[in-house]
């Protein structure tokens, strides 16, 4: 998820694997089997839809009985949640400031390219969120806990590209863009698919036209010094509309 340009490697640190503690703990059948029932899972979400995948499906596609599925997970919701745990943390893992020093037009490529990578990876939550989060509380909770950091974040991070000189903005003007920067994002799934996409023709990008009309939104706010460098991000990241709809 690396930006190609490394402006902002100092940002990110990645989400640290665990040790592992012996050399028995790598032969180990149960993790190995738990996650590839995660990892199918996702691929079956994201190429289906998560209402038309049922742990029968995912079951019969890992070549498993059902009784080994539920010996690692005993419903669909556990898996969902494990999925979600696993976006949550890419996201925090990315979405703050750099340390000891000023963002950089660079920053704003890799954040949304990160944004991008996030949102392709685990696309099945973008796209049945409503359902999933009525479906479980306990999720539900979680979201509510995870939009609130992300709003936090994504609100010091464009404060900070305006104390870079980036972006000329008040503090109104940085709370209402961040919350329509966050409507973008976690509705550009549902947009699409209403449009006429189905789960197994969302493309990357589809998904890009998404962030470059998150992009589109700082318009007004560019300062005339770093005008061309955004305005050679917008042309990276555009993708004409008949593409997408």
């Amino acid at each position: 998820m690396a930006d190609a340009s490394g402006g902002n490697t100092s940002a990110v640190s990645p989400v640290p694997l665990p040790l592992l503690k012996s050399r028995s703990s790598c032969v180990m059948a149960p993790p190995k089997t738990r996650d590839r029932i995660v990892a199918e899972s996702l691929a079956l979400f994201n190429g289906q839809g998560e209402r038309n995948v049922t742990t029968n499906h995912i079951a019969a596609h890992l070549g498993i009985s059902p009784g080994n599925l539920y010996y690692h997970f005993r419903n669909k919701q556990m898996i969902i949640a494990e999925l979600f745990a696993q976006y949550e943390a890419q996201v925090d893992s990315f979405l703050r400031l750099p340390e000891g020093r000023a963002l950089t037009v660079e920053d704003k490529t890799f954040y949304l390219e990160a944004l991008l990578a996030a949102m392709w990876h685990y696309r099945f939550l973008h796209r049945d969120l409503e359902h999933l989060l009525e479906s479980d509380a306990e999720l539900a909770e979680r979201y509510r806990a995870f939009a609130q950091r992300c709003l936090v974040g994504a609100q010091s991070i464009y404060q900070g590209f305006v104390e870079a000189g980036i972006l000329l903005m008040t503090p109104a003007q940085i709370e209402a863009l961040t919350l329509n920067a966050w409507i973008i994002m976690t509705s550009w799934v549902r947009f699409l698919c209403t449009a006429g996409a189905s789960p197994d023709n969302l493309s990357q990008d589809m998904l890009r036209r998404g962030i470059y009309q998150v992009l589109a939104l700082e318009g007004g706010y560019i300062a005339p010094s770093a005008r061309a460098a955004v305005e050679a991000l917008y042309d990276r990241l555009h993708v004409p509309l008949e593409q997408v709809l």
